[in-house]
């Protein structure tokens, strides 16, 4: 199974002034977290797309680029491409330039989007949501596969003996991930296209995705795909420390961050409660200490059979040191001994 960590670039607001720290000190930071990340062995490192105040990363593909000069051996992907909102020959271009740079490190995990605000911003209908992804997804699977494109669609202009370039190391293909919410017909389609699926479990029982992910097998199967070939990941809210007071602390940050989603949809107030039941055994939250967390994807990885873990660990925006801290324990402590029991 491969382990790794995915951010939004989360930014906490100041309580006097009600601004958001600066995007460069956390854009700097982030960069130093993704070092540390490769540095101590983790497998993948993973960054999301959002066009908001509280967020200071819009183009995941420019941060990526950055790290991929600073790092060796870490995977790079997006967690995720807003690909509704996004033009594809512009996504698999800058992913390919990823992958150049990073020696065949780079990776696209491409959703629907939670949040909504890039369609206007671009220009996108949210009639045209389903379509558009869709389409989109057509079109980007299209390039993956072909130097010489020749496309159609119903809402974009077609493409005819068009070249995309610069293309991938791997004859010009990119491992394309296909990211969910828990949407039945989101995960009928990565199984009919054979592609590598990754369900965000951040509320609520993991267990309750289980008929879920065995719908994705039972489909991927059904539509002749390789069962060898089969990728199947969760992405979780994540924080590591084995100090009782930084992960009782880190209710702050986490509340703070989850009020600010919900006050736009309707959420009541984020409790101690529902913090301390999502840290449970059977709870979606991966925050504890390294034993704790370790314990609880290996729980995982026997409920869902996964071949990847990605731990999302900025939500709030805890300091920088707190963080580096949270990476190296992930790296030191859960990883090898996730590695350890799996391979036993």
């Amino acid at each position: 199974m491969e382990l790794g960590i995915g951010m939004f670039g989360d930014l906490a607001f100041d309580p006097q002034t009600g601004k958001p720290r600066e995007a460069k000190l956390k854009l700097h930071e982030i960069l130093e977290q993704i070092k540390l990340a490769d540095e101590v062995g983790l497998d993948v490192f993973g960054l999301g797309e959002h066009h908001r105040p509280d967020y200071a990363v819009s183009s995941p593909e420019i941060v990526l680029a950055a790290a991929a000069s600073i790092t060796k051996n870490i995977k790079l992907t997006s967690t995720v491409t807003v690909l509704s909102s996004a033009e594809p020959v512009k996504v698999y271009q800058d992913f390919s330039t990823i992958d150049l740079i990073s020696d065949g490190r780079a990776e696209i995990a491409v959703g629907r989007g939670s949040f909504i605000e890039s369609f206007p911003l671009f220009g996108y209908d949210l009639k045209d949501y389903n379509q558009l992804f869709e389409e989109k997804l057509d079109l980007l699977l299209n390039i993956n596969n072909n130097e010489v494109v020749n496309w159609s669609g119903k809402l974009r202009a077609p493409l005819v003996k068009q070249t995309v370039l610069p293309r991938a190391t791997n004859n010009g293909k990119l491992p394309i991930w296909i990211a969910v919410g828990g949407t039945p017909e989101s995960v009928l389609r990565a199984a009919k296209l054979g592609l590598p699926l990754i369900v965000a479990i951040i509320g609520g029982m993991p267990k309750q995705f289980q008929p879920l992910i065995e719908f994705y097998k039972e489909e991927y199967i059904k539509n002749g795909h390789d069962l060898e070939k089969m990728q199947i990941g969760i992405h979780s809210h994540t924080f590591l420390s084995d100090e009782n007071a930084i992960i009782d602390g880190y209710f702050d940050n986490y509340a703070s961050q989850m009020n600010r989603i919900g006050a736009s949809r309707g959420w009541a107030p984020y409790t101690k409660a529902q913090y301390n039941g999502g840290r449970s055994k059977e709870g979606a939250l991966f925050i504890g200490s390294a034993e704790e967390v370790t314990d609880k994807i290996l729980y995982m990885h026997e409920l869902f059979g996964i071949t990847r873990f990605i731990g999302h660990m900025d939500v709030g925006d805890p300091s920088h040191a707190d963080m580096m801290k949270a990476i190296e324990l992930f790296g030191t402590k859960i990883a090898p001994q996730v590695r350890k029991v799996l391979l036993s």
